[in-house]
């Protein structure tokens, strides 16, 4: 029982450091440098961490008292805790817009290669197979494939447009009512899986065979009080304003002081890129440390799925907001948002071949062997040299 009570308040512990971060830097640094900054954006991490986990409290009490089973109640705290993160993207955004767009899509090749490099890690039989949990199996080969289709047509349709300038513009550019369309479409494949899986799941459930997703439904005991639940949530969007504010700031500098170093903006953003995955690398790391390899899995799973179907489609409407109110400048003052060049149309292009290669990996045979886990790790790195290289 001391251990549960330790680990429930890790979160405070975390917040009130964040916090102190922020307020050494705003009140006792009054200088300008990358020092200040590190600070701030270690600050503004700790607290976007702790959001989270107010944030998953709060939905993890509601689900209770709806008696949701589980495994519904896991994915909607999974989904929930994007909340604080897609505030301290809109931050990054609003700092340096082409910069977090790549960002935001860089987050799932580094997704791609947590996934291969924790496959590399799971129990394995002589053959050198890894087997993965059947509801990953069961529930994920669907949004891979959907993924892989959607990067691969943007992508080849941001070629189209720079190839042939279609818009006559000396510099092509993704418009707002093309991250309108985009990002309305892209939520609305979200919006289904989570309605088929709460119709399917949310209520009792018997599997039909061994292969079926097994469930716990809630138990009646240590319920929630709206009071409570409600001041997690507000409490948690409040937190991720201050950390995602602060992570913004940190982006900025980093990317400019890069920059005058002679180092890509590409390079400053595939470290944004990996920070913003640390979350996911904490939770997986400690579930496979406590040997709960199917929760592992499933957080990698999931890191992987909520970026180009919640994540993606976000960050494309709140771009085309803010352009259309002024927050950040338009492209050649024709509401063009995300210009078309090498590297915004290669990170779209290029997470194709990574959800083809998931989906092969996970629907044939419901194993990953040593050829599938190396080659989800050599994608990564070959889109992290062309941009790099080439930024």
């Amino acid at each position: 029982m001391s251990t549960e009570k330790h680990e429930g308040r890790q979160w405070l512990w975390v917040l009130i450091l964040g916090l102190g971060l922020i307020a050494i830097v705003h009140f006792v640094l009054s200088a300008e440098g990358l020092l200040p900054a590190i600070i701030l954006g270690v600050g503004g991490l700790a607290v976007v961490f702790a959001s989270s986990e107010m944030m998953i409290k709060a939905v993890d009490g509601y689900a209770r008292r709806k008696k949701m089973n589980s495994f519904v109640a896991g994915t909607m705290a999974g989904l929930s805790s994007n909340i604080p993160e897609l505030v301290m993207l809109a931050f990054v955004l609003i700092a340096t817009p082409r910069v977090g767009f790549i960002v935001t899509v860089l987050t799932l090749h580094v997704g791609t290669a947590a996934f291969g490099l924790y496959c590399g890690a799971l129990p394995r039989d002589v053959e050198g197979n890894a087997t993965l949990p059947k509801p990953l199996v069961g529930l994920s080969t669907d949004l891979y494939a959907a993924a892989g289709g959607v990067f691969f047509s943007l992508g080849m349709i941001m070629l189209l447009m720079k190839a042939f300038e279609v818009r006559d513009t000396a510099h092509p550019a993704l418009n707002t009512t093309d991250l309108y369309f985009f990002g309305t479409v892209l939520l609305i494949i979200q919006a289904v899986a989570v309605t088929r899986l709460v119709k399917r799941f949310s209520g009792k459930h018997q599997s039909a065979s061994d292969e079926d997703v097994p469930v716990e439904q809630a138990d009646n005991l240590a319920q929630m009080p709206i009071a409570t639940i409600l001041a997690f949530s507000v409490a948690g969007l409040l937190a991720s304003v201050i950390g995602g504010h602060s992570v913004g700031e940190f982006a900025g500098v980093l990317v400019e002081h890069l920059e005058q170093a002679g180092y890509s903006e590409m390079f400053g953003a595939i470290i944004l890129s990996l920070f913003s995955a640390s979350g996911a690398f904490i939770m997986i790391g400690t579930a496979h440390i406590q040997k709960k390899y199917s929760i592992a899995m499933a957080n990698a799973s999931g890191a992987i799925t909520q970026v180009p179907f919640l994540v993606l489609p976000i960050a494309m409407i709140m771009l085309a907001v803010f352009t259309q109110t002024g927050v950040i400048p338009a492209v050649d003052n024709a509401n063009g948002v995300i210009p078309i060049d090498i590297h915004t149309t290669s990170a779209i292009l290029l997470g194709f071949p990574s959800m083809l290669v998931l989906w092969k990996a996970v629907q044939d045979d419901g194993k990953v062997n040593w050829v599938e886990t190396s080659t989800m790790v050599a994608i990564f790195l070959l889109v992290i040299y062309l941009l790099v290289a080439h930024g």
